[in-house]
């Protein structure tokens, strides 16, 4: 799984999905990860796709996951969905295609 870092809310941080962290995300979203991801890449999303990709991706990325609770209840919930949408589209397509610009070794 290659990470992404990009600011979010308060600084810079590492967004990755683990196979761990893949499996919870499936299980709080009821879907399997190629679900949610065509779900978002067609735009035709569940809230917690977006919210559930961030969150688990902050952990995975090095967040406790109270920090990313945190993190999310501040800037994500209450926030209009475009602002976050694009984050996890990117995170998920991370996740199952690598970053093509690096060589899949970042």
């Amino acid at each position: 799984m290659t990470a992404y870092t990009t600011f979010f809310g308060d600084g810079e941080h590492s967004f990755k999905l683990t196979p761990a962290l893949i499996g919870e995300l499936e299980t709080k979203c009821g879907s399997g990860v190629g679900m949610i991801a065509n779900r978002l890449f067609s735009r035709n999303f569940a809230q917690a796709d977006v919210t559930e990709t961030i969150r688990c991706a902050l952990i995975g990325g090095g967040v406790s996951p109270k920090r990313a609770h945190e993190l999310i209840v501040a800037y994500v919930e209450g926030r209009p969905l475009i602002e976050t949408y694009e984050l996890a589209a990117k995170i998920l397509e991370r996740t199952l295609f690598g970053n093509p610009s690096k060589g899949n070794d970042k």
